[in-house]
């Protein structure tokens, strides 16, 4: 399944991936940290979902309350993990 997510208080704006059989196939940033997302999305691809949920929901960049990496886990919430 492929799903775009609009992003919300982070420095990326939108995050399209692709799930196939609870495994991350392809996760692509627009906007942020360039060199940081493409090491984010190099490292789950072929993850299962539930490992990227545990290792990445949560974690805060800076003072805000989010991250590209927890946004990531909100649009795997979004996709009904």
């Amino acid at each position: 399944m492929q799903y775009t997510y609009k992003t919300k208080g982070t420095c990326s704006t939108v995050i399209e991936l692709e799930v196939e059989n609870d495994i991350i196939k392809e996760v692509s940033y627009w906007g942020g940290c360039n060199g940081n997302l493409q090491a984010v999305s190099r490292l789950v691809r072929g993850m299962p979902v539930t490992d990227v949920l545990s290792r990445l929901e949560g974690i805060r960049c800076g003072s805000r309350s989010t991250s590209c990496a927890d946004q990531l886990c909100k649009a795997l919430h979004e996709m009904g993990y």
